[in-house]
C-alpha cells in the first residue's frame, strides 16, 4: 500500500506543480476561475474528509482492541462522510457544468476538473477499499488490524491530497 501511496502522492505533486507553473504565468485568469468557486463548499467538504479520516482512525483503534461493533459504527461513519463528499462535489460539478465550463478552454478549469475528478475517483476507490474492510470487520473471526491500518492509509492519502487540492484550487490567491 505504501508504494501505491507514494506514487499517487508523486503524480499528484506533478500535477500540482504544473498547476501552479500555469497559475504563475497567467495570475488574473486563474483568480477569476477561483472567484466563481465557493470557498464554503470547498471547506464543507474539508471538514468532511477530516471527519471522515477521525472515523476510520477510530476504526482502526477499536479493531486494534477486537471491539468489532465500535470498529463498524466508525467505519460505517466515515464511509457515510466519503458519500457525502461525492455528492457535494457532484453538486458542485453540476453547477459548474450547468454554467457551462467544461465547454471553456479556461485553463483554470482544466485544472479544477481534472485535479477533483482525479481526486473524487480516489475517493471512490478508497470507499470500495473501506467496503472491503467493512467485509473483513463483518466476516473474520478475529479481524486482522493490519489490515485495517493498511486501509486507512490509503483513506488518509486521499483526505491529505484534498487538503492540498483545496489549498491550491480554492484558497491561494
Amino acid at each position: 500500500m505504501w508504494f501505491f501511496v507514494i506514487g499517487d502522492l508523486w503524480i499528484f505533486a506533478c500535477y500540482f506543480a504544473c498547476y501552479m507553473r500555469d497559475r504563475a504565468r497567467n495570475p488574473e485568469l486563474f483568480q477569476q476561475g477561483q472567484e466563481l468557486l465557493s470557498q464554503g463548499i470547498g471547506a464543507l467538504n474539508t471538514v468532511i474528509l477530516l471527519t471522515s479520516s477521525l472515523f476510520v482512525a477510530l476504526c482502526v483503534q477499536a479493531t486494534r482492541a477486537k471491539d468489532i461493533a465500535v470498529a463498524s459504527r466508525f467505519l460505517a461513519l466515515g464511509s457515510a462522510c466519503g458519500a457525502a463528499f461525492m455528492l457535494i462535489k457532484a453538486g458542485e460539478w453540476y453547477l459548474k457544468i450547468h454554467a457551462g465550463f467544461p465547454e471553456s478552454t479556461d485553463p483554470f478549469f482544466i485544472y479544477y476538473f481534472m485535479l477533483t475528478g482525479l481526486h473524487m475517483v480516489h475517493v471512490a476507490l478508497g470507499l470500495v477499499i473501506l467496503a472491503l474492510l467493512w467485509r473483513e470487520l463483518r466476516g473474520a473471526k478475529e479481524p486482522r488490524a493490519q489490515f485495517a491500518e493498511t486501509c486507512a492509509t490509503y483513506w488518509h492519502m486521499v483526505d491529505s491530497l484534498w487538503i492540498a487540492i483545496f489549498a491550491l484550487v480554492y484558497l491561494v490567491r
